[in-house]
């Protein structure tokens, strides 16, 4: 799968914000992001998100009503709510700590593209998810959700897209 240029450059520029205030860019480490982690007692986790599927744009109500969704199906999980925003737009969606294998089957069930691997100590990496069509005019959160490890193929039979790493940040 691949994605334009301005969709991976938005991706990074997203930035998500969890509740408590620690905040993460793909492509960037964040202390405070593995401070969380730490606290869940995980080494790695997902961001991912219930809104938009397929990148499709659709009504609040209706992108509220598969967030609670996902906050119910995703219960077994240690979350806390991680929220995407690129200028006016903005999705909200949950940190899963654990397994990625346990949280990648959650954003395909929800229809979305991809999400924001994390692992403590190393850069957020966004996987896209191969088997999902992605609407290539969608900003960032809309068909992929956002959530630093490998995406094992054990995770899925389409084997993911890994972005590219966008090289050191200052």
């Amino acid at each position: 799968m691949t994605l334009p240029p301005r969709m991976l450059r938005a991706w990074r520029a997203t930035l998500f914000t969890l509740d408590g205030g620690a905040v993460l860019r793909v492509g960037r480490r964040s202390a405070a992001v593995d401070a969380v982690l730490a606290r869940f007692g995980a080494r790695q986790g997902v961001i991912l998100t219930a809104w938009n599927p397929f990148g499709r744009r659709h009504p609040e109500g209706w992108n509220r009503r598969l967030a609670a969704r996902l906050a119910q199906a995703s219960r077994r999980f240690p979350s806390v709510r991680a929220d995407g925003a690129l200028g006016r737009w903005a999705e909200e969606g949950l940190l899963l700590a654990g397994d990625p294998r346990r949280a990648v089957p959650l954003a395909r069930r929800f229809r979305q593209g991809g999400v924001v691997l994390l692992r403590r100590g190393a850069r957020a990496r966004l996987v896209l998810l191969a088997s999902r069509r992605v609407a290539a005019s969608s900003p960032p959160g809309g068909s992929i959700a956002h959530h630093a490890a490998t995406h094992p193929p054990s995770m899925d039979s389409a084997a993911p897209f890994t972005a590219p790493d966008p090289g050191p940040h200052r």
